[in-house]
C-alpha cells in the first residue's frame, strides 16, 4: 500500500510541476516579449516606457508600463511569483521522493564515489544552496558588468556539471544541475524581484520617493531568468536521452547545449525588441548541430564487434538477473509497483519486441541497471549487444 501510495504521490507532484512550471515559463517569455515591443508615441505621458494593443480570445486588450510608479495606486494590483514558487516546491518535492527516499538506486554511483543516501543527500543540497549564494554574490558584484558577469556565471555553472557528473549517478548529476539553476531563478523571484517589487508598493502607499533602482534591479535579475529557462527545461527532461546523459563528456554536452538555448533564447529577445538578426539563431542551431556532432565522434564504441553472441537462454538468464526486477509485470524492485514505462521483459516476445531499446540503455549507453546496482559486466554487455546485432535470434 506504501508504495502504491508513493506512486500516486509521485504522479500527482510531477503533474503539478508540469503545469506549474508551464505557467512560470509562460509568464517569463510573455513579460520579456511584452517589454521589447510596448512602443513610446506622441501621446505617451512622462514616465511612461509605451504602450501595446494586442487582441487576444475576441478581444482588444491596451498595455501600458510606467517607469517608476503610476500616478495612483489601482484597487486591484496582480502579483505573477506564485507560478515559480509552486514550480520550484514541487521539484524538490519530486528530487526527495525520488532521488533522496531513492538515492541507493537514483543518486548514488558506487563506481564513482562510495556515499551513504545521508551523504548524498547533503552533498546534494549543499549544491542547490551554494549554487544560490554564488549567484548571488556575483549578481551583486558584477551588476553593471553584464556580459562579464555572464561569461563568470557560465563557467561556474560548467565547474558545477564537472563536479555534479563525477559524484552523482548521471541521472542525478543532471537533475542537480536543473534544481541549481532553477532555484538560482526562484530565488531571484523570492529574495529579489517580489520585495523590491513591496518595496516599491508600500513607498508608494505612504506617498514617498520610490528607489528606480528597485525597479532595475528586479528586472535584471526577471532577464536572467529568462535566458535560464531552456537550460533548465532540458536538464529536467534529459533522464529520456542517455546519448547525452551517460556521455563519458556529459557535463560538457550539458554546457553546449545550455550556451545553445541561451543563444536562441537571446535571438527571440532581440527579434522582439526589433533587432532581426537571424544569425544569431543560425549561430544557437550551429552550436547545438556542433554538440551532437562532438557527442557522436566522442561516443564509446560498444564492445560487441567480434564477440561471441549470447544464446537465447543466456540473454533470458541476463535480462532475469539485471532487468526484471523493475522490468516485470510484477516488479520486485523496491518502489516500483508496475514495470517503468510499461516495458516489461516477461516473455520471449517481450525481450525481442525491447531489443532495440535494450541495447540502447545496456549496450550502448550503460545507464542500466539503474547505477548497475546488479553488477552487470562488460562481457555480458557486449554478448547482449552481439546478440541484438545478430537480430536478436
Amino acid at each position: 500500500m506504501l508504495a502504491d501510495l508513493l506512486a500516486w504521490a509521485g504522479m500527482a507532484t510531477r503533474w503539478l510541476h508540469v503545469i506549474a512550471g508551464i505557467a512560470w515559463i509562460g509568464s517569463s517569455f510573455y513579460f520579456m516579449w511584452l517589454d521589447a515591443s510596448l512602443r513610446a508615441g506622441p501621446d505617451t505621458p512622462k514616465g511612461v516606457q509605451g504602450d501595446l494593443w494586442a487582441v487576444h480570445g475576441g478581444g482588444f486588450y491596451h498595455k501600458r508600463k510606467y517607469l517608476s510608479v503610476p500616478p495612483d495606486m489601482p484597487d486591484e494590483l496582480h502579483w505573477f511569483k506564485w507560478e515559480a514558487y509552486t514550480t520550484w516546491l514541487s521539484g524538490i518535492l519530486l528530487l526527495t521522493l525520488i532521488y533522496y527516499a531513492g538515492a541507493s538506486v537514483y543518486l548514488i554511483d558506487p563506481a564513482k564515489l562510495a556515499l551513504s543516501p545521508a551523504q548524498a543527500i547533503a552533498i546534494g543540497t549543499g549544491f542547490l544552496a551554494g549554487g544560490w549564494l554564488v549567484y548571488d554574490a556575483l549578481c551583486r558584484l558584477l551588476a553593471h558588468r553584464v556580459k562579464l558577469f555572464a561569461v563568470v556565471w557560465f563557467a561556474v555553472l560548467v565547474v558545477a556539471a564537472f563536479g555534479l557528473t563525477h559524484i552523482f549517478s548521471n541521472r542525478g548529476a543532471f537533475i542537480h544541475m536543473g534544481a541549481l539553476i532553477g532555484t538560482a531563478m526562484v530565488g531571484n523571484v523570492f529574495l529579489v524581484i517580489i520585495p523590491n517589487q513591496r518595496k516599491i508598493v508600500a513607498a508608494m502607499l505612504k506617498g514617498e520617493p520610490v528607489d528606480p533602482a528597485l525597479g532595475k534591479k528586479g528586472k535584471l535579475r526577471s532577464v536572467h531568468n529568462n535566458y535560464m529557462t531552456l537550460a533548465v527545461l532540458f536538464l529536467m527532461v534529459s533522464n529520456h536521452y542517455p546519448m547525452v546523459t551517460d556521455h563519458p563528456l556529459n557535463w560538457l554536452l550539458i554546457a553546449g547545449i545550455g550556451l545553445s538555448g541561451a543563444v536562441i533564447r537571446h535571438f527571440f529577445n532581440e527579434k522582439n525588441a526589433g533587432r532581426k538578426d537571424p544569425m544569431i539563431l543560425v549561430n544557437g542551431v550551429m552550436l547545438f548541430v556542433g554538440v551532437m556532432f562532438f557527442a557522436l565522434l566522442t561516443t564509446p564504441k560498444p564492445a560487441e564487434a567480434g564477440v561471441t553472441p549470447a544464446t537465447f537462454p543466456e540473454v533470458q538468464a541476463m535480462i532475469g538477473k539485471h532487468c526484471q526486477t523493475c522490468h516485470s509485470a510484477t516488479p520486485t524492485h523496491k518502489g516500483f509497483t508496475a514495470p517503468p514505462n510499461g516495458v516489461a521483459y516477461d516473455t520471449p516476445e517481450q525481450i525481442r519486441t525491447y531489443a532495440p531499446r535494450i541495447y540502447d540503455r545496456a549496450v550502448a549507453n550503460h545507464s542500466m541497471p539503474l547505477g548497475n546496482e546488479t553488477g552487470m559486466t562488460e562481457e555480458e554487455r557486449a554478448r547482449l549487444g552481439a546478440w541484438i546485432k545478430a537480430g536478436a535470434p
